[in-house]
């Protein structure tokens, strides 16, 4: 890219220096983090004036943009790396903040005010996220930045002559050789330690954390009363079912949120078996109280669904927004292959008792044995999985943490939490399953589509948001470890779990899937292994993700 003239020397040294940090993470172009990180590594006075009155640290804003980048593996010299459309809108940005403000040209302070503007921006974003007033921000910005415009003179003025006063010499800029040039910016090494991965520093903390009341999950929740006040009328069941699907979504967001405050608390090796028991916790007590309900096709239906939901439609769609900004994103192939392998073991533990069925119809009582005996082996070799992964080869998933936008909640908070929610959720649905078969029958639907489509959408619904979010961050491995993680999990530990809750409750569950399941999990694996195993992928892969998916369930609307 060829730089404007009218930006200023500091402006093109800064320019400069985003290529050197852009050549230091080793990605391959400059984007508007780099330039961002270039400006914090040569703060100026008015720089300092403008944190501290807006009660910014610049260390720790350094540091969380820092953890935000993910390092790449490019070897294109600084020097040769192209400026991404993003730094170009931004340096755009910068020459018009500089016309309106009467500046001659583009100086580092309007390329910080141009990204205090720019929509979805590294810095307007991290700053959102720390609970920043942007608007305090760029109003501090531009009053310490007062406009140098000439008044326009009066042709009238101008037409009474005046005495002429001896030319005053303007002082000398000095030239771009003579100014000092800035201090460069601070190295951060990037390791991949060798043996257990230390345990992450807290979060630095920008400004003080704000809690909204009125989030959308706050909001959701007055669907919770509102779906047993319907009730109690006597309303149509088709607007219990909805009313009760809107309940469930903020409860299973409050729950995986307090569960990973309680991973965040009590480290990896216990933290990695909370996400395994409550990871899926709203979608397996929906999936007991209609197998109390004897709706067994409804179950099998969402623990297919599920597993179709997450390798599908969340991957695609995270691949899809971690690939706005590069070409290429990558990912922990390790991680990919662990689980493509678990789930086609899956797909094996499927086949086998279908097998069965096939080869003996009327041996009932056998294939509940026989499913009950799969179930254990599949257990087991989850409870393995975790052993592998979070305690014998744990510097092979080394990725991107959770991020939590203040300061992490207490033991007993996330227990309280996480109580109330479970029990709102057991009661949302209550209400949802005992409004299926009115719904069915009143708009035409399949217990086989409801499964497979609305209640793995209902129940993992902020589990899929944060997937995505996290994706177009440019954290792939975390957007990878949430889909195929949640995948591995519903198919290994979920379905044996309700195996023997079946057993429990005196209604028989068995691994018997329909052919059409077991071939919609196996196409499903085999098209997510092909993508996944090779460790990066780009966004045209991730619509042929939800092309699969959406084929899967127009297939499953008719049937």
């Amino acid at each position: 890219m060829t730089l404007n003239q009218n930006l200023s020397g500091d402006t093109r040294d800064l320019v400069e220096n985003a290529r050197l940090e852009a050549a230091r993470l080793q990605h391959d172009f400059v984007g508007s983090e780099h330039l961002l990180l270039a400006l914090l590594g040569q703060p100026s006075e008015r720089f300092g004036l403008l944190l501290s009155r807006t009660e910014i640290d610049p260390a720790a804003l350094q540091t969380l943009i820092l953890a935000g980048v993910k390092p790449g593996d490019s070897e294109i010299p600084a020097g040769e790396l192209g400026i991404r459309s993003g730094a170009k809108k931004v340096l755009d940005l910068a020459l018009v903040e500089s016309k309106n403000l009467g500046h001659p040209a583009a100086e580092p302070e309007h390329v910080w005010l141009a990204l205090l503007r720019e929509r979805r921006g590294a810095l307007q974003q991290t700053l959102l996220a720390a609970g920043a007033n942007l608007d305090r921000a760029r109003a501090e910005l531009v009053r310490i930045m007062p406009g140098e415009k000439k008044p326009v003179p009066d042709p009238a003025v101008q037409a009474t002559p005046v005495r002429e006063r001896p030319p005053v010499e303007a002082p000398r800029r000095p030239a771009r050789s003579e100014r000092p040039k800035p201090a460069p910016a601070p190295i951060v090494e990037h390791r991949t330690p060798e043996v257990d991965p230390p345990r992450q520093p807290p979060r630095p903390a920008i400004l003080a954390h704000r809690n909204p009341i009125f989030t959308w999950r706050n909001v959701g929740l007055l669907a919770v009363p509102a779906s047993i006040v319907l009730k109690m009328v006597h309303a149509p069941d088709a607007a219990i079912f909805a009313v009760a699907c809107l309940g469930v979504l903020p409860l299973a967001a409050y729950m995986g949120e307090a569960t990973e405050h309680l991973s965040h608390r009590t480290g990896p090796g216990i933290g990695g078996l909370l996400n395994a028991t409550f990871g899926n916790a709203a979608e397996l007590i929906i999936a007991i109280v209609a197998l109390q309900a004897g709706l067994i096709d409804l179950v099998k239906a969402s623990i297919t669904g599920s597993i179709l939901g997450n390798l599908l439609l969340i991957l695609g769609l995270s691949i899809i927004a971690g690939s706005r900004d590069r070409p290429v994103i990558r990912f922990n192939r390790a991680a990919a292959g662990m689980s493509a392998a678990m789930l086609s073991l899956a797909v094996v533990g499927l086949v086998f008792p279908a097998i069965f069925h096939q080869l003996h119809p009327r041996e009932a009582a056998q294939e509940l044995w026989l499913s009950e005996g799969f179930a254990v082996i599949l257990g087991l070799t989850y409870v393995c999985s975790l052993i592998f992964a979070l305690k014998t080869h744990n510097d092979l998933f080394v990725g991107d943490e959770h991020e939590f936008p203040g300061r992490p909640w207490g033991i007993t908070k996330s227990i309280s939490i996480l109580a109330v929610a479970t029990v709102g959720v057991a009661i949302e649905s209550e209400l949802l399953v005992h409004s299926v078969e009115s719904v069915t029958a009143t708009f035409g639907l399949s217990q086989t589509f409801l499964g497979l489509i609305i209640i793995p959408f209902i129940g993992n619904a902020a589990e899929h948001a944060t997937a995505v979010l996290v994706a177009r961050k440019g954290k792939m491995d975390l957007a990878l470890n949430i889909a195929l993680g949640s995948s591995t999990q519903v198919a290994l530990l979920v379905a044996p779990l309700l195996v023997f809750a079946g057993l429990f409750i005196g209604t028989g569950m068995n691994l018997v899937f329909r052919p059409f399941e077991i071939a919609a999990i196996a196409m499903a694996t085999i098209v997510t292994a092909i993508i996944t195993l090779d460790g990066e992928s780009h966004w045209f892969e991730g619509v042929q993700l939800l092309a699969v998916y959406a084929m899967v369930a127009v297939a499953a609307f008719f049937i």
